[in-house]
């Protein structure tokens, strides 16, 4: 049995410890914003927060996982109140949407780190692939949301989703509280 954190919540999986942490997230804890695309780390639509760093979740396995802290999209902001998720609605950022979760995570480790990145850290840290093209508007949103973080800038907030994580969690048995 594997046991690792995610989202703040202990979690144990009865998986053979080779699954890929993609697979326990979306199919065993019902954590669908962890998209599943190339499967070769490629692409980045995976990524979620492994102790503070950006990681593509079908390239690490939950056994590599052991012992660690994981945040997915739905434990960044419980409301959607991040910075990076209300500054993405605000300036309509997303076309499909479907690789967003992933850039928000590497986004959000990027600006842990540094609140005001230019556009080559920005680059560096972004390797994500969008097939819609949204590079232009993403740099701005990501130093958008970091003059957000500092304080320099206010975003009209976006309506909360009005699911609680005790309320999703519920129909999850990997998400209870043991």
């Amino acid at each position: 049995m594997t046991k690792f954190t995610v989202n703040d919540r202990p979690v144990q999986y009865r998986m053979d410890p080779a699954t890929p942490l993609l697979w326990a997230l979306r199919d065993a804890s019902n954590l669908t914003g962890t998209k599943y695309a190339c499967g070769t780390g490629d692409c980045g639509a995976c990524t979620v927060d492994i102790d503070g760093e950006a990681v593509r979740s079908c390239q690490v396995t939950i056994a590599a996982t052991e012992g660690k802290f994981v945040t997915t999209i739905e434990g960044l902001s419980p409301d959607r109140g991040h910075p990076l998720q209300q500054v993405f609605a605000a300036d309509n950022v997303s076309q499909c949407g479907y690789c967003i979760p992933g850039v928000i995570m590497a986004a959000s480790v990027l600006l842990r780190r540094t609140s005001d990145p230019g556009d080559e850290e920005i680059d560096a840290a972004i390797t994500n692939i969008c097939r819609c093209g949204i590079y232009p508007r993403l740099r701005g949103a990501i130093q958008r949301a970091g003059r957000v973080m500092r304080g320099e800038e206010v975003v009209d907030a976006v309506p909360p989703s009005g699911i609680t994580p005790d309320e999703a969690a519920k129909a999850v048995p990997a998400l209870r509280k043991p």
